[in-house]
């Protein structure tokens, strides 16, 4: 993978934040500091004991207090965990400002547009701020065109079904 590029692994099949830590174990690998912020994951892998074993190299991040997932939450929740979700953003802007890592993984970050936590323009103005050596991948469901016009290279991931016979 080209350093630099904005990447986004989206649609409805399952492999996309698997993927996008395939390629932070990569990174990993080559000696580089890889930051992973998940949103929209309930518990996520921020919390557990094997993921903390691959620190330094390999950070994960959660913001969102809520293991519920966010549309089963009250308003008063939403409206909480919101909040919280914005720190997680101003994190990653932090992330993106002092350069501090070759890849920056924003995980389900298109599902905040999807549940209109930011606008697109918000995820825009986040990534100008993107050193250009650094590697950014996002994912998430459902995919917009003015998202896709923001990115290098978009990955759709799709679950395919077959009829088995015996």
């Amino acid at each position: 993978m080209k350093k630099g590029m904005i990447q986004i692994y989206s649609g409805e099949g399952h492999g996309k934040s698997p993927a996008a830590l395939g390629r932070a174990i990569q990174t990993a690998c080559e000696g580089e500091y890889v930051v992973i912020i998940q949103f929209l994951k309930g518990r996520g892998l921020a919390e557990s004991e094997f993921v903390k074993r691959l620190e330094p190299e390999i950070k994960i991040f959660r913001f969102e207090k809520s293991a519920e997932d966010f549309s089963m939450l009250s308003d008063e929740h939403k409206a909480e965990e919101c909040r919280n979700i914005r720190n997680g953003l101003n994190f990653a802007k932090k992330i993106l400002n002092t350069g501090e890592c070759a890849l920056l993984i924003l995980d389900e970050v298109l599902g905040l547009i999807d549940k209109d936590i930011i606008t697109v323009e918000e995820l825009k103005n986040l990534l100008a701020g993107k050193p250009e050596e650094m590697e950014i991948i996002m994912t998430g469901i459902s995919l917009k065109d003015e998202v896709c016009l923001l990115a290098d290279q978009v990955t759709r991931v799709e679950t395919m079904h077959f009829k088995k016979y015996n």
